[in-house]
């Protein structure tokens, strides 16, 4: 029996509050002990800490999707649009997908910054994404532990979840009951929201917020253009790998002595 309209609409909604109260949560929750063990008051908390608060919320947020996707009596192999015959060409859409999100990302960025701070934008952008106040000084192996255990995770499911939060059971459960450009905004609004809590100071939260709507906007209208989910994760996942395996590589090369302790 096809589930109800008002239930999918209903549980799309429950999906991205859930998502986005979750993020909110963990980020408090890691805030509040990075400050008790380490003396560190900086909120956001740092990147690397943030990240590791996503694990929990991503493993829930799959669970929860993939139910409801099964109560639709749809697989996420089937949500994400994955065909056999088709991987190697969504891949290469994937990589052209990859570059028209980021030109539009890159230029909402810069014009952000540029409008918060005229002439010093240049020198603004170290203070707007990386606080210093914010870091805490690890042993490198303690560092390398925590950045598998954080970073490893993110990099395999943090693409493939959010894309069907958003772009897949949200924008979809939206729009079976109202208009699809509501959708559309609604989930990339939300997507802009959720990033506020990763950015590194208080100004880059307004940038992360604004640049990440846009992302999620061109997003969603090439899922709805393209029908498919798979393309869109694909330029999602080298984004994460790129952006974050730096905390991965930096305690290697502490630790073989490549680059001085800090």
């Amino acid at each position: 029996m096809p589930m109800p309209e008002k239930t999918f609409f209903g549980r799309a909604w429950a999906l991205l509050v859930v998502r986005l109260g979750s993020v909110l949560v963990v980020t408090l929750a890691m805030w509040v002990v990075v400050r008790a063990a380490t003396g560190v008051e900086a909120f956001p908390p740092n990147t690397m800490w943030a990240t590791l608060g996503l694990l929990p919320v991503n493993v829930l947020c799959l669970v929860l999707v993939r139910k409801f996707y099964r109560d639709r009596g749809m697989t996420l192999r089937t949500a994400l649009g994955i065909q056999k015959g088709r991987i190697r060409r969504d891949v290469l859409w994937g990589l052209l997908w990859l570059v028209v999100l980021n030109v539009p990302f890159m230029a909402v960025v810069a014009g952000t910054v540029f409008i918060l701070y005229g002439s010093e934008a240049p020198a603004a952008f170290a203070t707007i994404f990386f606080d210093p106040a914010s870091a805490v000084s690890l042993d490198p192996v303690a560092l390398l532990v925590i950045s598998l255990v954080a970073v490893v995770p993110f990099m395999l499911i943090n693409a493939p979840t959010e894309e069907l939060v958003f772009r897949g059971y949200g924008l979809d459960g939206i729009a079976s009951r109202g208009s699809a450009v509501a959708a559309v905004f609604a989930t990339s609004f939300l997507f802009g929201a959720q990033h506020i809590l990763f950015a590194a100071t208080v100004p880059g939260m307004l940038v992360y917020f604004i640049a990440f709507t846009v992302w999620g906007l061109c997003a969603a209208l090439i899922v709805r253009r393209q029908g498919r989910l798979f393309p869109v994760v694909v330029a999602h996942w080298i984004v994460n790998v790129t952006m974050s395996s730096p905390a991965i590589v930096l305690p290697i090369l502490q630790l073989a002595g490549a680059i001085p302790v800090s």
